[in-house]
């Protein structure tokens, strides 16, 4: 979807994106051919026709970063297919006093879990998240990146795709669960409980049932933001050519 989009283009928007559309120009490569763009004066074509050779280089060389400043994070979305192969999904659980126990960082195949007093700090973290050239969260933005950047001083400079106002935007309202009910994603029973409390009771009674527990809900949440992830770009890839 990104080699469709022009929205990342200095004083382009979506009304001028889709004006583009509609006259037949779809893809990067049509755009650097045709030999003029109604309401685009052949000056700034020109310039534009350089951007885009300059997105077309980033791709081609996995340097998805270059999209971070230019396409609007709502719109990062478009990313997706490019870094699908390469993403991660990320999801944090916290104690009663806000601070991170517990991060999932997931691929297509597996979740690596960090645990606080086994392997939670920043240099385990950094090296999994090195891994990947985009992170996908439920609510991220708001909540688990800006807690691991005060706690572990973590600054993640990829691609990000937050699935919360994605989803909000489709009609889809409430936390992670609440999505995934109306999705009619299914997750066993015991799974719906509070991640806070287990982790209370395994700090209190040091009774490892509990942490597996923990662990088994935060890959849960990891494997279910893959399918909303999934719904969401079924969604919007049908819907983007809509005026």
């Amino acid at each position: 979807m990104i080699r469709n989009s022009f929205i990342f283009l200095d004083k382009i928007g979506k009304k001028k994106e889709q004006n583009i559309w509609k006259q037949g120009i779809r893809t990067w490569n049509d755009f650097r051919k045709a030999a003029s763009i109604k309401g685009i004066a052949n000056e700034k074509k020109q310039y534009y026709n350089r951007k885009l050779e300059e997105a077309e280089q980033a791709l081609n060389s996995d340097h998805h970063s270059h999209f971070i400043a230019k396409l609007p994070q709502i719109e990062m979305w478009r990313l997706y297919n490019e870094c699908k192969d390469s993403c991660c999904f990320l999801d944090i659980e916290i104690d009663s006093y806000g601070n991170v126990v517990l991060a999932g960082i997931s691929n297509y195949y597996e979740t690596n879990f960090f645990v606080k007093g086994v392997n939670l700090e920043t240099s385990s973290l950094q090296k999994e998240l090195a891994k990947y050239s985009m992170v996908i969260t439920f609510n991220g933005s708001s909540f688990d990146l800006p807690k691991l950047q005060k706690q572990f001083n973590i600054i993640i400079m990829k691609p990000h795709i937050d699935l919360k106002q994605l989803c909000i935007n489709l009609g889809m309202k409430g936390g992670l669960k609440e999505v995934e009910k109306q999705l009619n994603l299914k997750r066993p029973q015991h799974l719906y409980g509070n991640p806070v409390s287990l982790w209370k009771t395994f700090h209190a009674s040091g009774d490892r049932e509990y942490l597996d527990l923990l662990l088994e809900y935060n890959r849960e949440d990891c494997e279910n933001l893959k399918m909303v992830m999934e719904w969401v770009w079924r969604q919007n890839s049908t819907n983007i050519f809509k005026p």
